[in-house]
């Protein structure tokens, strides 16, 4: 099987680390597979340099000129199927086919077909074109259950949609070196750290947590919350901070290459989504053995069994989240056992191996059906 995959992102998201995991992974066990990515992107600057990396993005969504290069890529590589893992990326992946580039292919005059990746729990565009790029469309991968009823509820038929949970490379999480947290962000000796790693942007609901932690230091005044991230919210957050008067309880680093060392090193890990696909960052703090307190948004029940791993609370909650949070933090052994929890259940169910194995099984289902509908279609 030999698979071409688009990402148009030129920002290293958790998005873009699926993309980077998958390829690599279908690469593993012997499989064939190409990258399409934004020329001066960090997907393109941390993959492999070689002929199966092709630097090419449109510049909007409609972009004929990229389009038709990307058409000629797929008319000289002949992949046997094609992944779109963003929306721009399925755009041109659709308008390049519709070019034509499927029909010199050595596969005999086959189009190849067309799979998009939905890591988001948002509902489908309802304008023309996103209609039509969904009739594109051969099937969808959803990153979870709830993804993929989304997709089914916005009227995909339900046979063109798949599950498929996001995984993680357990074992280089495994290898990341503890960071000291407390010395990297100058937080008291023994104060409680609460983490949290997530673009700064609304549907991370991180305004929520800066209330939940507010209520939080009333209980716990060594409590301390560290945000890792970065986005649009920065000025917002850092308002928002200022007048609950949290300047010592609640931090906004930044962006940090050592983040999983500083996933290791926080006490409790929080996700404050108002809406989420999965949450990659979950799984890393699952592999870090961290106990969770998150929100029922999305996907995130499929990731936490509350009471078990973590303990899930309403979107929009902050009183909510404030509870479960003191909950954890006045209870060690709890978190040490949901931590444990969360260890064996990443290694069971979330791994990058188990990710690879049922991708490359859903190219072949999807090839399959595409093959039967042509036969159906000729007679």
């Amino acid at each position: 099987m030999f698979s071409l995959h688009i990402d148009t992102a030129r920002t290293w998201r958790g998005g873009q680390n699926q993309v980077l995991l998958t390829v690599n992974g279908l690469r593993s066990i012997g499989q064939r597979a190409a990258l399409v990515a934004h020329p001066d992107g960090e997907l393109r600057r941390r993959a492999a340099e070689g002929l199966d990396l092709i630097p090419l993005a449109p510049r909007t969504e409609v972009d004929l000129s990229a389009a038709w290069r990307l058409s000629r890529v797929i008319r000289r590589l002949a992949p046997d199927i094609i992944h779109a893992h963003d929306a721009h990326g399925v755009a041109m992946a659709a308008l390049a086919l519709s070019m034509g580039a499927g029909s010199a292919q050595r596969t005999g005059g086959r189009v190849p077909p067309l799979v998009a990746a939905r890591r988001v729990d948002f509902h489908l565009g309802g304008n023309s074109l996103s209609r039509w790029k969904q009739r594109q469309v051969d099937c969808f991968i959803a990153a979870s259950e709830a993804i993929r009823q989304i997709l089914v509820n916005d009227g995909v038929p339900p046979e063109r949609t798949m599950t498929v949970h996001e995984g993680i490379d357990v074992e280089h999480v495994a290898a990341a070196p503890l960071v000291n947290v407390h010395e990297a962000f100058w937080l008291p000796h023994h104060a409680p750290v609460v983490g949290n790693v997530a673009a700064l942007v609304p549907h991370k609901g991180q305004r929520h947590l800066v209330d939940a932690a507010r209520l939080v230091v009333r209980d716990i005044p060594d409590a301390r919350f560290v945000i890792l991230g970065e986005g649009e919210l920065r000025e917002a957050l850092e308002r928002q901070v200022r007048e609950h008067h949290l300047e010592k309880h609640v931090l906004l680093p930044g962006f940090r290459l050592d983040v999983l060392g500083c996933i290791k090193g926080f006490d409790l890990f929080a996700m404050s989504s108002v809406t989420e696909g999965l949450g990659t960052s979950l799984l890393d703090a699952m592999a870090c053995s961290r106990a969770i307190v998150a929100t029922r948004a999305g996907g995130i029940p499929e990731v936490v069994e509350d009471g078990l791993n973590g303990c899930l609370v309403p979107p929009r909650d902050p009183a909510a989240l404030a509870q479960a949070i003191v909950r954890l933090l006045n209870d060690a052994p709890l978190r040490t056992r949901m931590g444990d929890a969360g260890f064996a259940r990443v290694n069971e169910r979330f791994t990058v191996e188990r990710m690879v194995v049922e991708t490359a099984a859903a190219y072949d289902a999807i090839r399959a059906r595409k093959s039967e509908l042509r036969k159906t279609e000729s007679f």
